[in-house]
Order: structure tokens, then sequence, then C-alpha cells
């Protein structure tokens, strides 16, 4: 199916930097796009068959994981994760022309957004309300819609110019290199090994016990892998009932990797796969082929010693 062919949901309205993302790569632009009100809206219509793919912000510098995305990927559905792509934030200050940022009482935007820029808010905007909306551009239409120089949202400046606000101040984020990192999903399908590859997955243990996760990353460790994210999260189930989120460096047609989770599922606890595909960045390339290397070297020095054992026949 040609990409012009495949439709893609992502979260709208027209502005947002999940739109930015993903219309910077070429295929992902050139297919029929639709917009939601929510990620998991997004992540709910590829499990049910009416989108293609699905593109949704999963990670953020600053605030961390986007839960609502990750939280879906790993209870709700059965999704794999076929790219990723990273892109820079950089947050404004949106309102009238009119407007005197010291008389500013409301403050409008994703929470996500308005966690990214908590110091400059508190400075600049102490006594303003903070207003939560389902996406930055969503704030910014909202804030449009009112038309009110108290009111302002923070978004990007193609929201800004989209809806007809002006930039009060530019690059408000906390923490200058701010970066949000987006997934494409699809029902099936795992992206070929590229050699600058991540895998995500999900760790369920059977047993909580002391040691439980200690003995799970030393699998990861004695394969020289190296996980380049890991945290907990609940698992609904009841309180203290926590998995946790991991990405590995790899591909799972590497064989450490395949070893280690299939002795990670042997042994230790459940595994769910949420993807192999490429990384948006330089990754550990080098390491992983040391590590496949040897890996091979040890399978073929013990494929020669097995095949000295005597064959019952003769």
């Amino acid at each position: 199916m040609s990409a012009s062919a495949r439709t893609i949901g992502y979260l709208g309205p027209h502005g947002t930097f999940t739109e930015q993302a993903l219309l910077s790569d070429t295929t992902l632009a050139t297919c029929d796009r639709q917009l939601f009100t929510s990620m998991p809206a997004v992540l709910n219509a590829v499990e049910a068959g009416e989108l293609d793919l699905g593109f949704c912000a999963i990670e953020n510098s600053i605030e961390g994981t986007v839960n609502a995305t990750i939280d879906t990927l790993a209870f709700s559905s059965e999704l794999l994760i076929q790219q990723e792509i990273v892109i820079p934030i950089s947050m404004h200050l949106l309102g009238l022309a009119s407007t005197d940022i010291s008389r500013v009482t409301k403050v409008l935007s994703f929470p996500h957004a308005i966690a990214q820029c908590r110091q400059w808010l508190r400075t600049n905007l102490p006594h303003a309300e903070q207003i939560a909306a389902n996406s930055t551009a969503d704030a910014v239409a909202q804030a449009a819609e009112l038309s009110d120089p108290t009111v302002v949202a923070v978004g990007n400046e193609l929201a800004g110019s989209i809806f007809g606000l002006n930039s009060l101040a530019a690059n408000i984020q906390d923490v200058a290199d701010n970066q949000t990192r987006f997934v494409t999903v699809a029902r099936k399908g795992v992206p070929r090994i590229t050699g600058n590859d991540k895998t995500s997955i999900v760790i369920f243990q059977r047993d909580d016990r002391p040691g439980s996760l200690l003995s799970i990353l030393q699998e990861f460790s004695a394969r020289s892998i190296n996980l380049s994210k890991l945290e907990s999260r609940p698992t609904k189930q009841g309180l203290g009932d926590y998995c946790f989120i991991m990405d590995l460096d790899g591909h799972i047609a590497d064989e450490v990797i395949a070893d280690a989770l299939k002795n990670i599922m042997a042994k230790q606890a459940e595994v769910k796969f949420l993807g192999s595909y490429p990384t948006a960045g330089n990754g550990s390339s080098a390491i992983r082929a040391e590590a496949n290397a040897a890996w091979s070297s040890a399978q073929t020095w013990l494929d020669s010693l097995r095949s000295q054992i005597a064959d019952e026949t003769n």
C-alpha cells in the first residue's frame, strides 16, 4: 500500500506539536491525515482497524513519559511501534497584540506543556489560573475565540499563526534543550533491522520478591545490552502493583536481544513486546555490533562442542 493510500491519526486540532512532528517526515506527510481529540482515541482507532497508523507523543525530555500514550500501549492495545521521531520543542506565550502580560489572569494549554514551562510561569505569571486543554493547539484556538487580552495560551508559533495570536514571549520552556519523542504505531509488523534500532518492552514480574528486578536487569547487563529507558508504571491491578517500561538498544532480530528476552520470559517475568524500530538518534550501533559478534562467536564455539557428541546410532 502506498503511503498516500494509508490513513494516519494524530492529536488535533491543526497546529499541535504532534502535527509539526508528523509533517517533518516526508512519508507520513503524504498519508491521509485525520485529527483526534486525544492520544488514546488515536490509538484505539488504530486498534479497531479504523486507521492504518497512529502518531502520538510518548516522551518529553523535561516532563518524561506521556502517560496517556504509554498506558494505552501497555495495557489496552496490541499495537506495535514502527518508528520514532524526535523534534525540538519551543514554547511560546500566545495572545492578542493588545495583551499586557502583567494583567493576564488565565493561561490555557495542554498539561504536559504547562509543566514544561512551570518555572517561567511561576516567575512571570504567578497569579494566573492555569487551565488544561486537550492540546496546545486546542488551547490556542480557545484563547483566540475568547479574544480576551487577559487570556493567553502556551503553544507553538504554528498554532499562533493558524489562529491569529501573537507571540508575547518566546522559548519559555524551563530547559533550553527541550525535545519530545513521537512514535508511529500499527496493528502489526516489525520494521527490518537497521543496526541502529531500539526495542520497547513492558515487564510484568510474576513474583514480587527482593532482588526480582535486579535478576531481570542482570540478563541485560550480562549481554552488554544498554537500557536507554527504565521506569515503573502502576498496573492498575492494585496499590503497589507495578510493571516496568524499558527501551533497549538493539532489535529483536539481534540474537543477544532475543536471548535476553527469552530467558526473562522463561525464568522471571512476562514480557509484552511493544516493537523494534529505527532510532531517531545515533544509538549505540558500535556497541551492539560488538556484542552481537561476541555472542555469535560464543554460539559457534558451543555448536562445535555439541557437534562432537557421540551419535547413539554408532
